[in-house]
């Protein structure tokens, strides 16, 4: 079945028969059953060990931020709206790996509820991670004049707007979804109920969108931090300032390595639709990269509580306090391994 970003894929026959389109106008749809099977035998599980992990890591976050952490720290609220992110992208994974599976079976409106929370968490997820980067700058780089930004009213706004932000690039998404019966299929939830062209076209402002406002910007930022993040790190006596860096290239390597296949393919889908007609844009090898490379990215979901959580000492602490009526061995390895004695007149570490 197709799922929020590739719904095409879901039909099936290259025919002029009429889907429920507005105007009666022809809609031509590519051949991919090949391409759904594909999808349908190893994106469930995927979808679900997704979903596993993402609940299990970032759910063991939030506990932490709840019982041990006050909401009083800007990296600390950044945090609890990433986890926020994750979450709210996960909740709706076990609701497309069923529609891949057989059919949509939740009823028109949860196809667009569902479709909101997907893009919603998929989006605040990288502008957040972009704020993070953000933040640590400031903390590492202006360490003392950033003592006046770096407050919770003014993280609070920026969190707003943050969600602002990716709520409004999902409107489209939500008019634009709907129902509709498919002879072979069965009931699909994909965009429906406009013109072949209008439909077109709002796909390819999806496409933009997605590479401009959520990768080739947050990518810029996120390099441009981080190296001068660096370049500070090595022009003082920071100690442990090379396992910093070591931290930061993983960081930058993760992502870049997650999210350029898939813009990569994004990018190629955006110039294929752009330049042919619809009849002429079925392109299989494409959708199968696209399967693909889509899963590597949804795969940094469940990682990032690892790299922005507990590479910090304190979270490191909490979880040491945590496991320790369970697992006293295991806490002792986890405290001792994130103890080391600091300069009082070093910048920040990377992650408090």
């Amino acid at each position: 079945m197709s799922n929020p970003e590739n719904s095409t894929a879901a039909a099936i026959d290259m025919t002029t028969e009429n889907y429920g389109y507005e105007d009666g106008e022809p809609v031509f749809l590519c051949e991919t059953h090949d391409t759904i099977q594909f999808g349908a035998s190893i994106i469930p599980i995927f979808y679900h060990l997704v979903f596993i992990c993402s609940i299990l890591g970032n759910g063991l976050i939030l506990f932490i931020l709840v019982k041990y952490e006050k909401m009083k720290t800007v990296t600390n609220l950044f945090i609890l709206n990433l986890v926020v992110s994750d979450l709210l992208f996960a909740f709706s994974l076990p609701f497309w790996a069923t529609y891949y599976s057989s059919e949509w079976i939740f009823g028109d409106g949860m196809c667009k509820l569902m479709t909101v929370v997907y893009y919603l968490g998929f989006y605040s997820c990288i502008l957040f991670l972009t704020m993070m980067t953000m933040d640590r700058y400031l903390a590492v780089v202006h360490a003392v004049s950033a003592a006046r930004t770096r407050r919770i009213c003014y993280a609070t706004v920026a969190s707003i707007i943050v969600w602002a932000i990716s709520l409004l690039a999902t409107i489209p998404k939500f008019f634009l979804y709907g129902t509709r019966k498919d002879f072979r299929e069965g009931i699909l939830c994909e965009e429906t109920g406009y013109a072949a062209d209008n439909i077109q076209t709002w796909k390819l402002v999806g496409y933009y969108q997605q590479l401009i406002l959520f990768f080739l910007i947050p990518l810029a930022i996120i390099l441009y931090c981080y190296l001068l993040i660096v370049v500070k790190l090595f022009r003082t006596k920071m100690h442990g300032k090379y396992k910093a860096v070591k931290l930061i290239f993983i960081i930058v390597l993760v992502f870049f390595l997650c999210w350029t296949p898939y813009n990569v393919v994004v990018f190629l889908k955006t110039r294929q639709k752009s330049q042919v007609s619809a009849r002429d844009s079925c392109n299989n090898e494409l959708d199968y990269a696209f399967y693909i490379c889509r899963n590597i990215a949804y795969f940094h979901c469940c990682i990032n509580p690892f790299f922005y959580t507990f590479v910090g000492t304190k979270f490191r602490r909490h979880l040491s306090v945590l496991l320790g009526k369970w697992m006293p061995c295991r806490s002792s390895y986890i405290l001792s391994s994130s103890s080391g004695k600091t300069s009082e007149n070093s910048p920040p570490t990377i992650y408090e």
